[in-house]
């Protein structure tokens, strides 16, 4: 068994020994991208499972060892993380955990405290937390490098692509399940390439994004078009299943086609903001330069996979960053970056834009930042926008879910009669009475 180690500080750390020894348990976030980087990441000599245990005794677990004044999204990945120790057959003394840090105001950056004290309170103190981050914390059985961060942003436009087209193909699938299926195949391919080291260059990556949405646009589809539905709000809840109770999934089975924008603008806007700190407020030219650079190849690679869904003539393209953040201009400014930021407004400004107005905010309780950027906004919004049909949707402990579906529900209902009206409007102009 690795011998524990200890830093000057008393911090318990992940060693050379352990990443040999040792499963790393990795929460859930987003199912098609985790699942490649959990690839990704065992290309490079780690031992990961991707969590996928979403039953109660996740937020019980969590309520058990975390304050619940602290955001929704903390008690989830940490009563995930201690439910998957406790409850999966894992060895307790063989496991490491993955927990993000962006360094930012938000209180994600305060995860992983809350996770060690949770530890603590559950006699599991032994467990090694790793930081996943810009050198905040560092241990010498992982290394973020710059060739594993490189393959991890591969990894990121893969996923968003995946998602992006199956999104709007499978509402009108013939065949209930295909696009799953070409999903899950198209997964495995990637690994597959991954693991030839096939598919990490720019050139590789574009042949791919035209050979994902071909695939994607071959798939049999009927119906007339549904009402499409964004999903916008705090990252966690928004992208998670377990934190929005599969809204998605909802949102299809109401007969909606939901619009889910990518994880890209994300990793972009908080670069961004490194380069914005220094602007707003002074710092070294040297960090921003090296963050520029860092979203000029993000934002190259965006611009790729944009371009793919264009030539593919079948599937919508989001803007790019640059447009996403022209938005905003008369609404906030780039110091509002707490939490999700000008960019949870942006994104909705954008769908509103693109032709989908009808949109779901997902809040989580505790997540002050994010109210005020998204719940904060709505009004603003609809002054400026009428036809946007926007609803908040709290998401917390007590929250039932028969409630927030039947505030969905109504707002469905409201997009489907400003549809209706919409469709009268066109053909009263189109009609030859209208034109005489």
């Amino acid at each position: 068994m690795a011998e524990l180690v200890y830093n000057e500080n008393g911090r318990l750390l992940f060693t050379k020994e352990m990443k040999e020894e040792y499963t790393i348990l990795m929460p859930q976030m987003l199912p098609v991208h985790f699942g490649m980087f959990r690839q990704l990441l065992e290309l490079e000599g780690y031992r990961v499972d991707q969590l996928n245990n979403n039953s109660r005794t996740v937020i019980d677990e969590g309520l058990k060892y975390v304050h619940n004044d602290t955001c929704y999204p903390a008690l989830l990945v940490i009563g995930q993380l201690i439910d998957a120790i406790k409850n999966g057959g894992y060895d307790p003394h063989k496991v490491a955990l993955f927990i993000t840090q962006t360094g930012g105001g938000c209180r994600a950056s305060n995860y992983i405290h809350l996770l060690r004290k949770a530890l603590e309170k559950a006699g599991l103190e032994f467990v090694p937390v790793i930081s996943v981050s810009f050198g905040l914390e560092k241990n010498p059985g992982f290394n973020l490098s710059l060739s594993l961060i490189r393959k991890l942003v591969y990894g990121m436009m893969y996923g968003d692509i995946i998602v992006n087209v199956a999104n709007q193909v499978r509402p009108y699938e013939v065949e209930k399940g295909y696009t799953d299926k070409l999903v899950n195949l198209w997964q495995d391919r990637l690994i597959d390439a991954f693991q030839r080291g096939k598919g990490m260059s720019r050139r590789q990556m574009c042949r791919y994004f035209d050979a994902i949405c071909a695939d994607f646009a071959a798939i049999p589809v009927a119906g007339e078009p549904k009402v499409r539905v964004g999903i916008v709000g705090e990252i966690y809840v928004k992208f998670s299943p377990l934190g929005n109770n599969d809204l998605e999934q909802f949102l299809l089975g109401e007969g909606a086609e939901p619009v889910v924008p990518g994880l890209t603008d994300f990793m972009i806007f908080k670069i961004y903001n490194r380069v914005a700190d220094v602007r707003l407020y002074g710092g070294k030219w040297i960090k921003k330069a090296l963050c520029k650079l860092g979203m000029m190849y993000i934002e190259a690679c965006q611009r790729d996979m944009i371009a793919a869904l264009k030539r593919s003539g079948r599937f919508r393209a989001p803007g790019t960053f640059k447009q996403l953040h022209s938005m905003i201009k008369g609404y906030l400014g780039d110091g509002n970056k707490m939490g999700e930021g000008w960019l949870l407004t942006a994104e909705m400004l954008e769908l509103i834009h693109s032709g989908t107005p009808n949109i779901v905010c997902t809040q989580p309780f505790g997540c002050l930042p994010n109210h005020i950027v998204g719940k904060g906004m709505m009004r603003k919004l609809k002054d400026d926008y009428p036809m946007s049909n926007v609803v908040a949707i709290d998401y917390d402990p007590g929250a039932t879910k028969i409630n927030q579906e039947n505030r969905i529900k109504l707002m469905l209902a409201n997009a489907r009669e400003l549809a209706r009206k919409q469709g009268q409007k066109r053909e009263e102009v189109s009609s030859p009475a209208a034109v005489g």
